[in-house]
């Protein structure tokens, strides 16, 4: 009996203590959804296999002490079919023993959905746009850029499994004064000239310059012959825009789309599929902007001021309203995220009821004006847009802070983490951790082959659930003949809990944007399977006997062989963790290997 199956009995027994008058003043309107029945599983095994205060919850509304609700519970409980015994305990807990069938039916419940296990629908009919990444097309990916992909691929994929239709997006930031440094940049590099006070630096700036001269040779343009402008600010130091020389406007447009080419190739070797890369540049071309800020104007959150045209935030929130128009005639940077937002909201494929943003640390700022322009458009902030704001990576190596990157300058990309560790780990560790703090990545931690490396520990669970197949194989172990009720020992109940706790969990990583709660699922799930690998035998072990010597040694044997039914038992029950381990890190994006 898994804990929802528990969660529901006690659900169904309220509601027959109200239809009985049983439970004082409780009416049934006053009992709460099943979902509120939290079924837990006790720290002390003496309590029990699973314990609930739904007694407690109720009490106050029913005028009952707790210890006498809840021994109303324990003897409807006592006589439900899976369950061997109940206790009410404290001030009202109640503790739930399952008889050994009813608590190892989570095998078979496992085995039968295979890698669906644990999935639902409750998310069904919903679409999810879910933007992250989203870095300046200006350079390669940073590490928080690399966190985001980790972190916001890993949830797009618990939220598929809770039923959800997930658009992947990243947001090309391709319009602005950026992409003017950027160029300002390559043009300099070109020259061989330092590199502008405002511009970009690495190794990676003279790469790409020398890929446009390459190019535009190829195509017969001498780039470096084009007018340009020398400097990169008018009298009042200004920044001098697009269009202002030739020279740069070619390294522009040939530069950004191989920047996006490189992103987009990170991306992909990072296992990262994005279904949508948007552009921010169509925005501006398509005629979104000036639709947005007709809308917003139409619904009366526009006014002007000052030769400047404002988005009146303050009457939906914010602490100070938005220039959004500036007295130049150019458009604020928020003038896009208004656009974007409502492009999100009414797009013709996959319109999105939920729009999630998943930014930087240094974007908490912007979650105001934001959510402001979310209630002008008529929505719920915090339900149709949703913004998760993450938190700084530190990349460790010898106890010391990793700064350089040979290609990109004074930091660490997606290439130099990935190159270090690898994939899986890289993955791995951005996304066990809540993106909501700091997270330090140790080198040398995640590349050895320890069980203090939690990547490495849980692929070794599953690597060694597959060995503990291939020997059953080899000594002729099949389910034939499996009696699931003989896991009735202590290490076998500690495997069965943790595996039924997978779908409660499955759904509560989604429900509250939380991937990093699957890697730590997985943790305990194989933590408790190592334990139980040490003490319990699927297929025989002989051990030679420690003070035999010589001849003797070949000679004395000591066999530790379960019988039949429960060898094949407990095979099962291998390949249901097997088989969850191997679902979980699917979900993280990160590899279940066989061998290790």
């Amino acid at each position: 009996m898994s804990p929802e199956a528990l969660s529901e009995l006690i659900f169904n027994i309220a509601n027959t203590l109200v239809s009985e008058g049983k439970a004082g003043t409780l009416t049934a309107d006053l009992i709460p959804p099943q979902a509120k029945f939290a079924v837990m599983r006790p720290k002390d095994r003496a309590h029990g296999d699973w314990a609930s205060n739904a007694a407690m919850q109720l009490a106050k509304k029913a005028g009952m002490k707790p210890r006498d609700l809840a021994e109303l519970f324990a003897a409807e409980l006592t006589n439900a079919d899976g369950i061997k015994s109940v206790e009410v305990a404290g001030p009202g807990f109640i503790n739930i023993t399952l008889d050994s069938a009813s608590a190892a039916a989570v095998v078979d419940t496992v085995l039968e959905a295979g890698s669906d296990y644990g999935k639902n629908d409750h998310l069904s009919g919903k679409t999810l746009n879910l933007e992250f990444v989203s870095a300046n097309p200006t350079g390669p990916i940073h590490i928080g850029g690399t966190r985001w992909a980790a972190v916001g691929d890993s949830m797009a994929r618990v939220l598929e499994a809770n039923g959800a239709k997930v658009v992947r997006e990243y947001y090309f930031n391709d319009h602005g004064e950026q992409i003017n440094r950027f160029a300002k940049s390559l043009v300099a590099a070109a020259h061989g000239e330092e590199t502008p006070i405002d511009g970009y630096k690495g190794a990676y700036i003279d790469e790409i310059a020398k890929r446009v001269i390459d190019e535009a040779n190829a195509d017969g343009v001498d780039v470096l012959s084009l007018p340009r402008v020398d400097g990169g600010a008018d009298q009042d130091g200004n920044p001098l825009g697009e269009g202002d020389s030739e020279q740069r406007e070619e390294f522009r447009k040939r530069a950004v789309p191989m920047m996006f080419d490189e992103i987009q190739r990170s991306m992909k070797n990072f296992r990262v599929n994005f279904d949508v890369w948007f552009h921010e540049n169509s925005l501006y071309s398509d005629g979104e902007v000036d639709q947005a800020i007709a809308d917003l104007r139409a619904r009366g959150d526009i006014y002007e001021k000052d030769g400047a045209t404002w988005f009146e935030s303050t009457k939906h929130g914010d602490d100070k309203d938005r220039v959004i128009i500036k007295s130049d005639g150019n458009y604020a940077y928020f003038a896009a995220d208004i656009a974007y937002y409502r492009n999100k909201r009414h797009r013709d494929v996959n319109p999105a009821d939920i729009a999630i943003y998943m930014l930087g640390a240094d974007h908490h700022g912007y979650i105001g004006r934001m959510m402001a322009m979310c209630a002008a458009f008529g929505d719920k902030p915090g339900e149709n847009m949703q913004i998760l704001i993450g938190q700084l990576v530190n990349v460790m190596k010898d106890g010391k802070a990793v700064r350089m990157s040979k290609r990109a300058g004074n930091v660490v990309t997606i290439d130099d983490l990935t190159d270090a560790i690898g994939v899986d780990a890289s993955r791995y560790s951005l996304a066990r951790t809540d993106y909501n703090s700091p997270v330090d990545i140790d080198l040398n931690l995640l590349a050895s082959h320890s069980n203090e490396n939690p990547v490495y520990y849980v692929q070794y669970a599953h690597a060694r659930s597959c060995n503990v197949d291939r020997n059953a194989a080899a000594a002729g172990i099949t389910y034939e003949g499996a009696d699931v009720s003989l896991l009735d020992t202590t290490a076998d109940g500690e495997v069965l809990a943790a595996l039924a706790q997978w779908p409660a969990l499955l759904r509560e990583a989604g429900d509250l944007r939380a991937p990093h709660r699957v890697a730590h699922y997985l943790e305990d799930l194989a933590a408790t399977y190592h334990k139980w690998y040490n003490v319990e035998r699927v297929v025989p072990m002989e051990l030679t006997d420690p003070e035999a010597r010589g001849e003797q040694a070949d000679a004395i044997r000591i066999a530790k062989a379960p019988e039949p039914a429960r060898a094949a038992a407990r095979l099962k029950l291998n390949d249901a963790v097997k088989t969850v381990i191997a679902e979980g890190l699917d979900l993280l994006g990160v590899a279940a290997p066989d061998k290790m």
